[in-house]
């Protein structure tokens, strides 16, 4: 599948959907392909801060658990709840309902240093 067009893409596979000063933050089609079945999904509080490149939480699959990296330093605003209770969802649908947090961009700057959707599907062989 190919990444949505809309997005911004980083090499650690976590998708951006930037709307005003807020970024939407969740992982790809190609990571949870990857992963296997998510069973849980770890994210952190909100009003805590995520810095570009480091962990902010974590998703649990039958096979491994990976780490989720910030693509871009903010405030996180909202934390997606639903997924405490549906990891499966990142399954279903990674772009829509699926999203694990919503950041309020303290340097716009750095999604210049993201992928856009063709580059990403280059990395990934989309």
């Amino acid at each position: 599948m190919a990444a949505p067009k809309e997005f911004k893409y980083s090499e650690d596979h976590e998708w951006v959907k930037v709307e005003g000063n807020t970024a939407t933050i969740g992982i790809t089609e190609f990571a949870q392909s990857e992963l296997g079945d998510i069973v849980f999904v770890e994210l952190p509080e909100t009003d805590d801060n995520v810095t570009q490149g480091e962990s902010f939480g974590s998703v649990e699959s039958v096979k491994t658990v990976s780490e989720l990296y910030a693509p871009v330093d903010g405030k996180i605003i909202e934390v997606n709840e639903e997924l405490e209770d549906s990891p499966e969802l990142v399954n279903e649908s990674p772009y829509e309902g699926a999203w694990m947090i919503k950041v309020e961009l303290t340097n716009e700057s750095q999604l210049d240093g993201l992928m856009d959707a063709d580059a990403y599907d280059e990395m990934t062989g989309a």
